[in-house]
């Protein structure tokens, strides 16, 4: 058995530096109550940017620049020690980790930002580093394109893992891709919630038959800071659930064994029996012998994305 901690908490918006500290205070204490797998939402560092979804691209221009300076100021740079803390608490604690971050960009433009889950082992290694393939609707005036080089399933001391980012599970090659790596334990840190995103998470259980782990984001009003540009016009006072989170564990046979935490902060602590994602397959194993390889092939491209050559002629 293997005891899994999905975390529902909201971060300190717009601040990296408090909001690495919370998850840190966070790990440490589901570590204490035995947690070995710690799952945080999706793009949690320093917050996911809600008030895309409120904001028109051309008559908020204003605003957009302003938050997104902020954004932009307070994403994490894998180039640099950033996530130094996170990898320290998973080795001084002895769990896995993944944490959903808005990373930007340190190898090459610098300006642009990624919406990324980034998987730490139990030794604090950075040991997976997935960018989301396509943002969503208006994500897309804040993150770029991802590719594959993150589309990895990772051996780690609680089972084969991998993720795949809120829509991103809407896409049945991109799910193959991990099924087809053998995974155990399917995680979806996410931004979307209800019944009908429940249920999708279900047919991915089944589907794939592995554990299904979906990390939603619970946002308050009262988690954005007072300074938010155009607060009162984006969120009146009277607004309380920003959005519910609706975080809930579910088994291979797609039974909801935990959640959903609804409109509630705080956390699911779980024992799963990883085993379970093989003996399931007893019936359908979609990459195994219920495939057809001789009928379908599934080619994915995993070389990173890279920027356009520059080449200086000057001499």
């Amino acid at each position: 058995m293997v005891k899994v901690a999905i975390i529902q908490e909201s971060p300190c918006v717009l601040d990296k530096q408090k909001t690495i500290a919370k998850a840190v205070e966070i790990i440490a204490q589901l570590a204490k109550q035995g947690a070995q797998l710690i799952v945080f939402p999706e793009a949690y560092i320093p917050g996911y940017p809600a008030w895309i979804w409120r904001l028109r691209p051309g008559g908020d221009w204003g605003t957009c620049e302003a938050l997104h300076k902020r954004l932009l100021s307070n994403a994490v740079d894998l180039s640099s020690d950033d996530i130094a803390p996170l990898l320290q608490a998973a080795k001084d604690n002895n769990i896995t980790l993944v944490c959903g971050i808005n990373e930007r960009d340190g190898e090459h433009s610098r300006a642009t930002l990624f919406n990324t889950v980034i998987t730490i082992n139990h030794q604090g290694q950075l040991v997976n580093h997935h960018r989301k393939l396509m943002p969503t609707n208006p994500e897309r005036m804040v993150w770029g394109l991802g590719d594959a080089h993150g589309l990895n399933v990772i051996d780690t001391q609680v089972g084969r893992i991998g993720q795949l980012i809120c829509w991103e599970n809407y896409m049945p090659l991109a799910r193959y891709a991990l099924y087809a790596q053998g995974i155990e334990i399917y995680i979806a840190p996410t931004y979307d919630s209800g019944d009908d995103w429940l249920a999708s998470m279900k047919h991915i259980a089944r589907e794939g038959k592995c554990w299904l782990l979906n990390c939603g984001v619970a946002l308050q009003r009262q988690d954005l800071p007072s300074d938010l540009p155009e607060l009162e016009n984006l969120y009146p006072a009277d607004e309380d659930w920003i959005n519910p989170g609706d975080s809930a564990v579910i088994s291979p046979q797609g039974e909801v064994v935990a959640g959903p935490m609804n409109k509630c902060k705080g956390h699911l602590l779980v024992d799963i029996d990883v085993e379970l994602s093989s003996t399931s397959k007893r019936a359908l194993d979609i990459t195994g012998h219920y495939a057809r390889p001789d009928v379908f092939t599934l080619t994915v491209d995993r070389t990173r994305l890279a920027p356009i050559n520059f080449i200086d002629k000057s001499d």
